[in-house]
């Protein structure tokens, strides 16, 4: 497992994250503390492109100079010198994440601490979402704002912020079960679906705080109704995926926490359907859907 890491990771990850707070711990080891600390990563550049108190130009530079730190293997002095900037000058208004970014150096140190092929892994994927992040920026207005035109610049976002997601993650299951190999075709083929039908069930909950922020990821010549079969469609994917984590004979902590992932996806569009934008789960449907996922995994053992 490595260092013992100077910051509590499930503390992080409750301040920062939804769905992922509580899907991570359900994962075996060593693919928890990888997975924990990619999403911490993702968590910072997520942070850095949606910097509602910068203008486009510094958020650009701000994801060039993360990237360049996770591309020198981690560098924990680049982290640091990026950290006491941001932190005196902060991106976004969020405890959560503002705590997070203080914790850039001491994240860099146990990310380069995770074992290979994970840690090349986590960088190589780290930067190309960072990188593909930049390149959304740049393309929206001076002040931050982003207004997606087709369907296709929907799904091309999608890939850049959550389908890279989806194959790292593969990435990361087969390395630490190698059985799951003979499962990879499938896995690849459904894996971006995977990603991007949680990513477009995010931006369905969150267009009208989007829109506060100046960010409309909807396209306005694309119907909603277009989008919710869309991310229906992807989550019949994601859940070809599960299957095929199944099939391989993967650790009931992979397949709980994608079903657990795909579940509240599912009943949150749902909910969309039912009521309307801005519609959310409560506190307990979610712990509901939690309760069922862990049953069938004790159920499998």
């Amino acid at each position: 497992m490595g260092t013992p890491v100077p910051f509590d990771i499930d503390d992080l990850l409750e301040k920062t994250s939804r769905t992922f707070a509580l899907a991570i711990p359900l994962l075996p080891e060593p693919t928890r503390r990888s997975v924990s600390l990619a999403y911490l990563l993702f968590r910072i550049a997520d942070t850095l492109e949606d910097a509602t108190e910068w203008p486009r130009a510094e958020r650009v530079a701000a994801l060039a100079q993360l990237a360049s730190a996770c591309s020198e293997t981690f560098d924990v002095d680049r982290a640091t010198r990026v950290r006491e900037r941001w932190v005196s000058h902060p991106p976004y208004h969020h405890a959560g994440y503002m705590e997070l970014i203080g914790k850039m150096p001491e994240l860099f140190a146990a990310l380069r601490d995770l074992p290979e092929p994970a840690r090349t892994l986590v960088m190589r994927h780290g930067v190309r979402t960072t990188e593909g992040m930049a390149t959304i920026v740049m393309r929206g207005g001076e002040h931050g704002s982003v207004a997606l035109r087709t369907l296709a610049e929907l799904r091309d976002y999608c890939y850049l912020v959550a389908g890279i997601v989806g194959e790292l993650l593969t990435e990361l299951f087969v390395r630490d079960t190698p059985k799951l190999e003979r499962q990879r075709a499938d896995l690849d083929a459904n894996a971006l679906l995977f990603g991007e039908g949680l990513q477009l069930v995010n931006i369905l909950k969150d267009e009208r705080a989007d829109a506060g922020d100046g960010r409309s990821y909807l396209p306005e010549g694309v119907a909603r109704r277009e989008v919710i079969d869309l991310a229906r469609k992807d989550l019949d994917g994601a859940q070809h995926y599960i299957d095929a984590l199944v099939r391989g004979g993967a650790p009931d902590g992979y397949v709980a926490f994608t079903s657990l992932c795909v579940n509240l996806a599912v009943a949150s569009l749902d909910k969309l359907e039912a009521l309307g934008p801005g519609a959310k789960l409560s506190r307990e449907d979610v712990f509901g859907i939690l309760s069922r996922v862990n049953a069938k995994s004790c159920f499998r053992k």
